[in-house]
């Protein structure tokens, strides 16, 4: 009998993460998640596995009814095949279930939220990007995440002495 996986500190419940927005939680209120997976090319692919993705300058867009990632820059490698015309920021298409789509559609048009990409990982070897259905942060709100995450800090640095 199989002994069950031991679930490593790096396991996350949304699996092997290639690339985080972490500008995106400081710049917005995160109301909802969704995963949505990705209309890749074979580099593209190659490129994720190398870890070689960046979705901090991108955003997520919708467009005749379908949902487009706009700005998610992949490198290419360095050993791609010459006759591929690679480009490393082309716009990619994100696949959700039509009634994903509409449910977004409603709150993007009507209740004034916007598409945030969130984190871009791996699950059962697919390429997953989860995007949050968020309303964006004054400068008020901004500066008062940034002392509540000071005095959470300060306040670890206390209770270890």
């Amino acid at each position: 009998m199989a002994s069950p996986r031991k679930k490593k500190s790096g396991d996350s419940a949304a699996g092997t993460p290639i690339a985080r927005n972490k500008k995106a939680r400081f710049d917005y209120f995160i109301e909802d998640r969704l995963e949505a997976g990705l209309a890749l090319e074979g580099w593209e692919v190659k490129s994720l596995r190398a870890g070689k993705a960046q979705i901090t300058e991108s955003y997520v867009l919708l467009k005749d009814n379908e949902i487009w990632l706009f700005g998610a820059h992949i490198t290419p490698l360095n050993t791609a095949s010459t006759h591929v015309q690679t480009d490393p920021t082309r716009t990619r298409k994100l696949l959700l279930n039509r009634s994903e789509i509409d449910r977004l559609i409603g709150a993007v048009e009507r209740r004034g939220f916007t598409l945030v990409p969130l984190s871009l990982y791996w699950k059962k070897g697919r390429a997953k990007l989860e995007i949050g259905l968020a309303k964006g942060k004054k400068q008020h709100d901004k500066r008062a995440t940034e002392k509540d995450r000071d005095w959470k800090r300060q306040k670890e640095r206390i209770l270890k002495h």
